[in-house]
């Protein structure tokens, strides 16, 4: 099977656009800090990558459901970090 050039753009975008996620989530993890991280910017691309998903399991299309399934994922664990600090923020009266 022979790849055409469309296909290769297609494929290192999706690699670049969801391995971009991955130093924020290792930083995140590490550190546990969300303070600077934006709620509303992980909640609107969590939501965009989910019905991205969506839309490739849809279309039958692998490379969307693979690409965005991965960014689903890691997306989520960084949201999941900034709820858990926003939580933890009120509860103890500090920013989150």
């Amino acid at each position: 099977m022979q790849m055409d050039y469309i296909t290769v753009i297609g494929i290192v975008a999706a690699l670049l656009t969801t391995s971009a996620f991955m130093p924020q989530v290792i930083k995140t993890w590490k550190t546990r800090s969300t303070g600077d991280l934006s709620f509303p910017m992980y909640l609107m691309m969590v939501t965009g990558i989910g019905l991205w998903l969506v839309y490739g399991v849809f279309k039958k299309d692998w490379p969307i459901i693979l690409a965005n399934g991965i960014s689903f994922f890691l997306t989520l664990i960084i949201l999941t970090f900034k709820i858990k600090a926003t939580i933890a923020a009120k509860r103890t009266g500090r920013g989150a």
